[in-house]
C-alpha cells in the first residue's frame, strides 16, 4: 500500500522557519555586502582605469548588482 505525505504549515516546526528566516537574513546581508564592496572597489578606480576595464561610471551599479545578485 502506497504512502502519501502532506505538508501542511501546521506540521512545519516554528524552529524550522526560523531557522529558514536566518539564513535568508544571512544571505541577503552576504550579498548586499558584496554589492557594496564591489561599488566602492570600482568607484574607487579613475575614469581612465574604468576606460580600459571598458566600463562607464555610470555603469558601476548595475555592474556590481548582477556581480552581488546575478541580475
Amino acid at each position: 500500500m502506497a504512502q502519501t505525505l502532506r505538508a501542511t504549515a501546521q506540521d512545519i516546526h516554528f524552529g524550522d522557519r526560523f531557522r529558514a528566516l536566518t539564513a535568508a537574513v544571512r544571505e541577503a546581508y552576504s550579498r548586499n555586502k558584496v554589492y557594496r564592496r564591489t561599488v566602492a572597489e570600482l568607484a574607487g578606480l579613475s575614469d581612465r582605469e574604468l576606460a580600459d576595464l571598458g566600463l562607464h561610471r555610470s555603469h558601476i551599479r548595475s555592474i556590481a548588482r548582477e556581480h552581488a545578485y546575478g541580475k
